[in-house]
C-alpha cells in the first residue's frame, strides 16, 4: 500500500510540474500576442515614415524641376521679347523710308528727284538688305525640351517591398527593470536592468531610452552591452519615464516596463545642470560604484555632453571668452537645423546640417537646441553666395516670423550681412552699420553670453561691430534666415564648464 502512494505522489510530481509549465507557457504566449500588436504598431509607424520621407525627397526634388522649368520659361520669353522690340523697331525704321520714298516719287521737280535719288536708292537697297536670311526667322522655338525620365522612378516604386529576413534565432525576450538599483540622485538618474532569469536567447546588446522630463517623445541615451548606467545632467524637480529593450542580430525585443523616475529639487546645484532644453542623446553616461568606467555613446549619436560656461563678473572680448570656452574642457557637438519647426520653403542636406532656400524671399529656419543659460558659440559656413544676397545670423523665439528677414519682428536678434557691410537688426530696427561682409566660404560666429546677457558677431574670427545687443533673457534658438542664393552649412556648437 505504501509503495503505492510513493509511486503515485512521484508520479503527480511530475505532472504538476508539467502543469507548471503548461501555465508559464501560457502566459508567454499571451504575452506574445501584446508584443506582437505592440511590434505591429512600431512597424506600421516605421514604414510610414520611411513612405514620408520617400515623398519629401520626391517633393523636394519636384521643386528643383519646376525651378530649372521656370528658368527656361525665363529664358524663351526673354529671348522673344528682345527680337520683338529689335523687329519692332526696324519695321517702325523700314516703314518710315517707305512713307519718305513715296512722297519723293511724287515730287514734280526733275531737278530735286535727281539730286536725292541715287543716294535713297542706295538707302532703300541696305534696308532692304538688313532684312536678310534669318531676321524674320524666330529665335526661339516654343517648345520646352526638358523631358522627364521617370521610367526608373516609377519601375522602383513598382518594386518597393518588404524584404523577408531569414530569423536564424529569436530576438531577445524584453529586459526587467530592477527597481531595487534604480533611483535618481539630484539631477542624475540611475537605471539597472537584466534579461528574464529562463532565457537562452543571446543578446548583444541593450538600448535605453528616456523622454524629454515633460511627456515628449523618448530618446536613445545609451547603446551598449553594460546593463546598468547613470545620465547626468537632466533637468532637476522633473518627471523623466524610461524603458529599455535588447537587441541581436536578428532583431530588437518589445520594451521593458516603463519606469517613472522623480529628479531632484534642489535649487542649490541646478546652476550645474545643462542647458535647457538638453538633447538627451547627448547626455554622458557612467557606471555607478563599485564600477568605476566610463560608457561613451555610440558613433551614430551626434556628439557629446552640452555644459554650461559661467563667466566671472567682468566684461569679457570675443576672443577672451572663447579662450575661456576653448579652456574650460568643453565637449564639441554637431550643430544641426530644425526641420519640423523651419519655413516649408527651406531646403535641408547633409544631416540637416546645410540649409538653403528655393525661395527668392528670406526665409527662417532654427537650430534644434535652445539655450536659457550659459555661454553658446556657434559658427556657420556660407558655402554658397551669388548675387549679392543679405543673409541673416542670431537667435529667436520658437514662435518667430519664418517668411521675412530674421530680426524683422520682435522674436530673433540678428545681424544681416551683405558683401560689404553689415548691420544689426532687432524688432525691424537697425542699427550699428559696420563696414566688412562675407563672401563664399567665409565663417560667420555667434556669441551667445546668457550669463552677462549679451550676444556678440564674428566674420572669419573677427569681431563685427561691438556688442549687439544686451539685456538678453529667456529661451534662444540659433537661427539664420536666407534665401535661394546662399547656402549655409552648420560647423561647430560648443558650451563651456567651469
Amino acid at each position: 500500500f505504501f509503495p503505492l502512494q510513493s509511486q503515485l505522489s512521484q508520479a503527480l510530481n511530475g505532472l504538476s510540474d508539467r502543469a507548471k509549465e503548461a501555465k508559464e507557457f501560457l502566459v508567454q504566449l499571451r504575452n506574445m500576442v501584446q508584443q506582437i500588436q505592440e511590434n505591429s504598431v512600431e512597424f506600421e509607424a516605421c514604414l510610414v515614415a520611411q513612405c514620408d520621407a520617400l515623398i519629401d525627397a520626391l517633393n523636394r526634388r519636384k521643386a528643383q524641376l519646376l525651378s530649372r522649368v521656370n528658368k527656361e520659361h525665363e529664358h524663351k520669353l526673354k529671348v522673344v521679347r528682345d527680337q520683338i522690340s529689335h523687329c519692332t523697331v526696324k519695321l517702325r525704321q523700314t516703314t518710315g523710308l517707305m512713307e519718305y520714298c513715296l512722297e519723293v516719287i511724287k515730287e514734280n521737280d526733275p531737278s530735286g528727284f535727281l539730286q536725292i535719288s541715287d543716294a535713297l536708292i542706295r538707302r532703300v537697297h541696305l534696308t532692304e538688305d538688313q532684312w536678310g536670311k534669318g531676321t524674320l526667322t524666330p529665335r526661339m522655338t516654343t517648345d520646352f525640351d526638358l523631358n522627364l525620365d521617370n521610367a526608373p522612378l516609377l519601375q522602383s516604386i513598382h518594386q518597393l517591398d518588404f524584404v523577408q529576413m531569414k530569423v536564424s534565432s529569436p530576438v531577445p525576450a524584453p529586459p526587467i527593470l530592477q527597481l531595487e538599483e534604480c533611483c535618481t540622485h539630484n539631477n542624475s538618474a540611475t537605471l539597472s536592468w537584466k534579461q528574464p532569469p529562463l532565457s537562452t536567447v543571446q543578446v548583444e546588446g541593450y538600448i535605453l531610452e528616456l523622454d524629454d522630463g515633460n511627456g515628449g517623445q523618448f530618446r536613445e541615451v545609451y547603446v551598449g552591452k553594460e546593463t546598468m548606467c547613470t545620465v547626468d545632467g537632466l533637468h532637476f524637480n522633473s518627471t523623466y519615464s524610461a524603458r529599455v529593450k535588447a537587441f541581436n542580430k536578428t532583431g530588437v525585443s518589445p520594451y521593458s516596463k516603463t519606469l517613472v523616475l522623480q529628479t531632484s529639487e534642489d535649487t542649490q546645484s541646478e546652476e550645474q545642470t545643462l542647458p535647457f532644453p538638453v538633447p538627451l542623446e547627448r547626455s554622458q553616461l557612467r557606471r555607478m560604484s563599485p564600477f568605476s568606467s566610463t560608457l561613451n555613446l555610440q558613433p551614430s549619436f551626434p556628439g557629446r555632453s552640452y555644459f554650461e560656461l559661467r563667466s566671472s563678473a567682468h566684461q569679457l572680448s570675443l576672443h577672451s571668452s572663447l579662450q575661456s570656452l576653448n579652456s574650460a574642457g568643453e565637449l564639441i557637438a554637431w550643430f544641426s537645423f530644425d526641420p519640423a519647426s523651419a519655413h516649408a520653403d527651406i531646403i535641408f542636406s547633409n544631416d540637416n546640417l546645410t540649409v538653403t532656400c528655393n525661395s527668392y524671399d528670406d526665409r527662417v529656419v532654427l537650430g534644434k537646441t535652445g539655450f536659457s543659460k550659459g555661454l553658446h558659440y556657434w559658427e556657420l559656413s556660407i558655402d554658397r553666395y551669388d548675387n549679392h544676397p543679405d543673409p541673416a545670423f542670431g537667435v529667436a523665439r520658437i514662435d518667430v516670423l519664418k517668411d521675412a528677414m530674421l530680426g524683422k519682428d520682435d522674436k530673433a536678434w540678428a545681424m544681416y550681412v551683405d558683401n560689404n557691410r553689415s548691420w544689426f537688426m532687432h524688432n525691424n530696427s537697425h542699427t550699428n552699420r559696420t563696414e566688412g561682409g562675407i563672401t563664399k566660404g567665409a565663417t560667420v560666429g555667434v556669441l551667445l553670453d546668457l550669463t552677462r546677457r549679451t550676444l556678440t558677431f564674428s566674420i572669419n574670427e573677427d569681431q563685427q561691430g561691438p556688442v549687439a545687443f544686451e539685456n538678453l533673457e529667456g529661451l534662444f534658438f540659433p537661427a539664420v534666415s536666407l534665401n535661394r542664393n546662399v547656402q549655409v552649412r552648420a560647423l561647430t556648437l560648443r558650451s563651456g564648464a567651469p
